[in-house]
């Protein structure tokens, strides 16, 4: 595996990249992306699972994005776009299938690839249910979790807890400091079409996000025709920390598009 790190495909933001290629010629293209509630979070902490997918063939691609407060949405998903953009246009990607995976934060931006790029996405936990969750929810108060060391533990060893209403209120409100208009348009269920791609949903059934994204999300692809696999998982783990559960699913999911 070679590893090259730091870079540069945004001089502007100074955003940076990292990819990881197998040793033969890669089968098809992984645009990793971290998590970390859109306020926290770095590109390196993807090196565990881009080497699982690179002994299965993939070029990986794992980007850094602006993080709120000081860049709301949409900057995190311009980000990604660009990140998709830079990708797409690598010798190494050329002229191979490029999917997405992400969990929790990352898992919304791997959904609106799907959503508004037309590739076949895996979302760990990814947070879906935005506005209608907060607007519904008016009794819960937003406090940020200050238990949990994420800098110190890789993705896949935090938030192991359970459900989390008061910081799953507080990160999403981060993301749009508080504006509930914004909020609305940062919700990636508002841009199901027919020309989404394939998504691959997993999440715990009692966990920091609530399954509500999940089955919302499925009935919004299923109503335009655009299938979905789901794999609800029982417990409390969060994102990553189901690797083991999701990553077979997920490679499954993404064969049967490489076979098309």
């Amino acid at each position: 595996m070679k590893i090259t790190q730091d870079i540069v495909y945004d001089s502007g933001n100074d955003l940076k990249l990292d990819t990881y290629a197998p040793d033969t010629k890669p089968k098809a293209t992984l645009l990793l992306i971290h998590g970390g509630g859109w306020f926290r979070g770095d590109k390196e902490k993807e090196s565990f699972l881009a080497e699982k997918f690179v002994n299965e063939g993939f070029f990986v691609v794992a980007p850094n994005y602006r993080l709120a407060p000081a860049d709301l949405y949409p900057s995190a998903l311009t980000d990604v776009f660009n990140a998709y953009a830079w990708t797409k246009k690598n010798t190494l990607a050329a002229n191979m299938p490029i999917f997405a995976l992400g969990a929790s934060a990352g898992g919304n931006l791997a959904v609106e690839l799907a959503l508004q790029k037309g590739i076949p996405t895996a979302s760990w936990s990814g947070i879906i249910d935005m506005y209608d969750w907060v607007t519904q929810h008016p009794e819960v108060k937003a406090v940020m979790n200050k238990e949990q060391h994420f800098d110190a533990h890789e993705s896949r060893e935090i938030d192991q807890d359970g459900n989390n209403d008061q910081f799953y209120k507080w990160f999403i409100l981060n993301y749009v400091r508080n504006d509930l208009n914004l909020l609305k348009s940062a919700t990636p269920l508002t841009r199901v079409s027919s020309k989404s791609g394939p998504v691959f949903l997993a999440n715990s059934l009692h966990e920091l996000v609530p399954i509500s994204g999940v089955l919302k999300l499925q009935q919004a692809l299923a109503d335009v025709d655009v299938p979905s696999d789901v794999k609800l998982i029982a417990g409390t783990v969060h994102g990553e920390g189901y690797w083991e559960l999701a990553l077979p699913q997920t490679l499954s999911f993404f064969s049967s598009y490489l076979a098309n």
